[in-house]
């Protein structure tokens, strides 16, 4: 035989043996870790401990499994560590055995730990919140966690079989398994399935090896009904904040306020960084409202202050203290829901802000309170809108309120509307467009006030100042100078002008015309209903008008 053919005789019995003759090797297995964690198949970088048999799973795991990062949050300063759900809060902290569950104690079996830089959550709250399974492999310690409402298939070894690390028999073994193991399947690749044995261990077997059985399916938790925040179907919600200063007013010099169906007053503030909050909330107020077929929507605003928010956001047990206090006014003076007023906020509080809201709305909810929050409009302004997370805010909330006013404001160095009808609109599509808040969730804030522009001419050039003023002095000025509005195309609005002392007077007018254009967005995209800021700067005739205009079909 020439040396060409017996070289192709050797290629012949080499490929033959690749082919045919099993690796009757053994794969040297080390996961790393004395209790190595399985999750949907694949190794985490991260093990597990086991305290008297019961596994801590790691933080970053628990966080992946739960399926949400943000759901579970440590707080290294304080040991603090919040678990939520859209119906539950759990509270707790490292080295302890008690815990909170909704405001009521909870007994641990088993401490959250910290060790070596790692943060280790036992299972039992785990798989009370979100339905987490794991189980430890008593031969190998291999944790496998599985996730609530995960499906998987498994299969059953139809004789002795070779588990082997790679999805060929020329690969070394794994694990030798005896006729009616059954494995948890994977995947398949190339004619083999890739499993994961009753040890926990990962690998491959030809698929003519084992039969397909039922699935393996995970429970869901108990969750409570959904909250229902409007319990009025085919209704808009039709919403005025009433800003109280000093003192609330007089509720019998209200007026009947035809067709308003919530009223939110100011009258939470936070005061410090230690999360007091003052109240100014008024018995009579509420009372009036009620009889009034009003629900009563107290807001809970931040004063504006940056410094004290940022402190009274950054601590669990901070934020804590406020959702209590909120929870306490609430309850002592019967209020339906809490408007949360946050503005001139640090971007780097964006996490901390919401992580209050996530906390605060599931112990709203089990008190029956509807929750909502005030938005800008979507800018490059830092303080003013950057520091709002809008997705995420609007997949926890019941209500997200765009206040749509200000697009030229008190200091603007440029008169023109408060809020044009352009602008208006394009405020509301790029919240539902660009950060997927569904509309249904959305109310659409609304000014009932305008602002008078002085021009004059300065040493500079045209210098511009504003004043706000409410709809009844508007009209009392068109009419004391018989002013003919004009319709101003692109505004959308009535305009006039006017000079005063040597400067001109601008004013885009907020009337009937105006409210009509904003409930049509309302119409367009059916959002969920109004708001209008302030009460106070209404006329008599605006009430029944939005009203009107919201029970309009087309």
């Amino acid at each position: 035989m020439t040396f060409c053919g017996l070289m192709a005789l050797a290629f012949g019995i080499w490929i033959i043996y690749l082919k045919f003759v099993p690796n009757f090797s053994y794969f040297d297995i080390d996961y790393g870790a004395e209790h190595p964690i399985v999750f949907n198949g694949e190794l985490m970088k991260e093990g597990a401990v086991l305290e008297n048999g019961e596994p801590k799973l790691p933080l970053s795991v628990a966080q992946l499994a739960a399926g949400s990062k943000e759901s579970i949050r440590y707080e290294e300063q304080s040991g603090s560590i919040i678990m939520t759900t859209s119906d539950k809060v759990l509270r707790m902290k490292t080295e302890a055995l008690t815990a909170a569950l909704n405001e009521k104690p909870l007994e641990l079996r088993f401490a959250a730990e910290a060790r070596d830089g790692t943060v280790y959550l036992p299972i039992e709250p785990l798989e009370q919140l979100y339905g987490l399974y794991a189980e430890v492999a008593e031969s190998t310690g291999i944790v496998t966690v599985l996730a609530a409402g995960q499906a998987v298939q498994l299969a059953e070894a139809v004789e002795e079989a070779k588990m082997r690390s790679e999805p060929t028999i020329r690969a070394p073994i794994v694990e030798a398994l005896p006729a009616n193991a059954v494995f948890r399947v994977w995947g398949e690749k190339d004619g083999w399935y890739r499993l994961q044995s009753p040890g926990g261990y990962i690998g491959y077997i030809s698929k003519r090896d084992v039969k397909l059985r039922e699935a393996e399916k995970i429970p869901e938790p108990e969750r409570s009904e959904p909250f229902v925040a409007w319990n009025k179907p085919g209704q808009k919600i039709n919403m005025t904040w009433e800003a109280v200063y000093n003192r609330n007013p007089d509720p019998s010099k209200i007026g009947p306020l035809p067709g308003v169906n919530v009223v939110s007053p100011t009258w939470f503030e936070l005061l410090d960084g230690d999360g007091k909050i003052r109240s100014k909330a008024d018995a009579a107020y509420v009372r009036w409202a009620h009889r009034n077929n009003k629900q009563v929507w107290g807001l809970f605003s931040n004063g504006f202050e940056p410094e004290r928010t940022t402190e009274a956001l950054a601590d669990a047990d901070t934020r804590f203290s406020m959702i209590k206090q909120l929870l306490a006014y609430a309850k002592m003076f019967n209020l339906q829901g809490i408007n949360i007023d946050f503005e001139n906020v640090y971007t780097k509080d964006k996490e901390n802000l919401v992580q209050f809201v996530r906390e605060l709305t599931p112990l709203l909810h089990e008190q029956n309170l509807a929750v909502s929050i005030d938005v800008t409009p979507k800018s490059n302004s830092e303080m003013w809108s950057a520091f709002l997370d809008r997705r995420e805010l609007g997949r926890i909330v019941d209500y997200m309120i765009v206040m749509a006013y200000d697009e030229h404001w008190a200091s603007s160095p440029k008169a023109g509307s408060v809020a044009s009808l352009p602008w208006t609109e394009a405020s509301v599509k790029r919240i539902i467009e660009e950060d997927g808040v569904p509309p249904e969730k959305l109310i659409l804030g609304m000014p009932l006030y305008t602002r008078i522009w002085t021009e004059k001419q300065g040493e500079s050039g045209v210098e511009v100042s504003s004043k706000a003023v409410g709809m009844d002095q508007v009209a009392d000025i068109i009419a004391q100078r018989k002013l003919k509005p004009e319709f101003d195309e692109s505004a959308g609005q009535h305009y006039v002008e006017y000079e005063e002392n040597g400067a001109l007077q601008r004013i885009w007018i907020e009337d009937e015309r105006s409210a009509a254009s904003r409930v049509g967005l309302v119409r367009k995209y059916d959002l969920a209903g109004v708001a209008t800021w302030q009460r106070s700067f209404g006329s008599a005739e605006i009430w029944p008008a939005i009203d009107r205009f919201l029970k309009q079909k087309s």
